[in-house]
């Protein structure tokens, strides 16, 4: 039996097919998939979009696009299968009339259909309303959706609302793309496979954690999305909080979506209330300014194309987080996250408690501690800087600190990394929630970062200047230095 025939032929229909989600991610990640032999046979994909185009037109576009987008290079074989699956419908999302045509172009008897909304989420609903009026909902079907749901939590709560009136929440797929990343997947087996770590992940052996998602570019000409939403918006809620989640959560049962959620879920409502008493001294918001990255000049934020000169949005947060529970209580999680930064980067650093007694003191006056760093971009791994013996035959003891460094490229080099969107279109397809977000999540989420929110508009302070290139305001190295850490770099 082939791999592909293990998998139900379904279709999967993207909406928003010709947008820059799809042809940078959605079709070169099936494209991959195809190729593994992970589509059934008899698979189809549908592209769905507002222009007027023929099916030839729309495989010339998807064949640029995997062309550019897949590192690797194509495979004929496999694109001509690839592109031999290609449909397209033209919709007007909005016009529940429309949806008739794309009635015809699905009828044949496909026992899943997998819907991916990659649009704005202002018109889920519309999609939603306009598929079921047609009797395009099944309870086999499934539905993906994009960040960000809503603006807030009253936001998120009505586009979750007009998703879930006609999908159950088993049907649901919200997506966040970190949560397929190989080495945010390695944080369970980190966790929960090695004893070193399990008996160790609490607060009587880590000093704190360091999580940081950095960014080297500006808006990338998203002006009008971005300065509505912000980095606490953009990144903060979903992403950052995502992450933490998984490093701070307490062993689920078993790795079915329902175990693995609840527990990230008690993690995030575990999160201390940052309001307006508190904002000040738990929270750093910085918006950049004229600025040079690699040699080269940058314009600040609101030099930017298009931009309003009078914009209070921010560019970059730190956070000082706590989690009030048995496991946490004491231990800072910082947060940190910018745009226009020196490079992109993104790391979990766990920085352990210095060992309580030292007999090294004439190698080493202080032993520095232990510290766990997983690199979640560029360079995907995980390093452990520890100290060790140098070799020699002098009768005084030398130490130094010495780094464990398991990087995929290295360690696998055989093997090429997973695109995150590759393993969460797999899961999909598979019916697998666990690497999804449920709508509670979403909501403790956004109950926590409105409260933040809601404090700096109060204080109607504006965010403070930091020059692009640069890792971040002045105030965001005091933050943490107030409690004698720095930030890693």
């Amino acid at each position: 039996m082939k791999n592909s025939e293990l998998y139900s032929a379904n279709e999967i229909v993207l909406f928003g097919a010709l947008g820059d989600l799809s042809r940078r991610k959605l079709l070169p990640a099936l494209y991959q998939l195809d190729q593994a032999g992970l589509l059934n046979t008899e698979s189809r994909i549908v592209g769905v979009a507002r222009e007027d185009l023929t099916v030839e037109k729309l495989t010339a576009f998807v064949v640029d696009n995997l062309t550019e987008f897949v590192k690797e290079g194509l495979d004929k074989d496999v694109l001509s299968r690839f592109t031999a699956r290609l449909v397209y419908q033209q919709l007007d999302f909005k016009d529940t009339a429309s949806y008739r045509q794309l009635a015809t172009t699905l009828a044949g008897g496909y026992a899943i259909r997998l819907y991916y909304f990659s649009t704005p989420p202002a018109i889920y609903g519309d999609i939603t309303n306009g598929l079921q009026s047609v009797k395009l909902i099944t309870d086999a079907d499934r539905v993906v959706i994009e960040k960000p749901i809503g603006n807030c939590l009253a936001s998120s709560k009505v586009i979750n609302d007009k998703v879930s009136r006609y999908f159950n929440e088993n049907q649901i797929y919200r997506i966040d793309h970190y949560l397929g990343k190989e080495t945010v997947l390695n944080l369970l087996v980190l966790r929960f496979a090695n004893s070193l770590f399990t008996n160790n992940w609490d607060r009587n052996s880590i000093d704190h954690i360091q999580i940081t998602v950095a960014e080297s570019v500006g808006i990338e000409g998203r002006w009008g999305f971005y300065d509505d939403a912000g980095q606490m918006r953009d990144m903060i809620q979903n992403h950052l909080l995502q992450v933490l989640s998984l490093v701070a959560m307490e062993p689920p049962a078993d790795l079915s979506a329902d175990s693995v959620r609840v527990e990230k879920l008690k993690a995030v409502k575990a999160l201390v209330p940052i309001n307006r008493m508190n904002v000040k001294e738990k929270t750093v918001r910085g918006q950049y300014t004229d600025g040079y990255l690699n040699g080269l000049p940058i314009p600040g934020y609101l030099n930017e194309k298009g931009a309003n000169k009078k914009s209070n949005t921010e560019t970059f947060v730190a956070i000082k987080a706590e989690i009030d529970n048995w496991r946490w209580a004491g231990v800072p999680f910082y947060l940190r996250t910018g745009k226009r930064m020196p490079a992109k980067h993104s790391e979990i650093v766990v920085q352990f408690k210095p060992q309580a007694h030292n007999i090294f003191k004439d190698s080493h006056a202080d032993l520095p501690a232990n510290k766990l760093t997983i690199r979640l971009q560029p360079d995907e791994g995980v390093e452990l800087q520890m100290m060790n013996k140098i070799p020699g035959i002098a009768s005084q003891m030398h130490i130094q600190e010495n780094k464990l460094d398991l990087s995929f490229s290295e360690t696998y080099e055989n093997q090429r990394v997973v695109d995150a969107y590759e393993r969460l279109m797999l899961e999909v397809i598979n019916g697998n929630q666990s690497l999804f977000v449920s709508r509670d999540e979403v909501e403790a989420a956004w109950t926590w970062a409105d409260s933040i929110i809601e404090a700096w508009q109060t204080s109607n302070e504006r965010p403070k200047a930091y020059p692009a290139g640069t890792w971040g305001p002045v105030a965001s190295l005091s933050m943490i230095a107030r409690d004698d850490r720095q930030w890693v770099e």
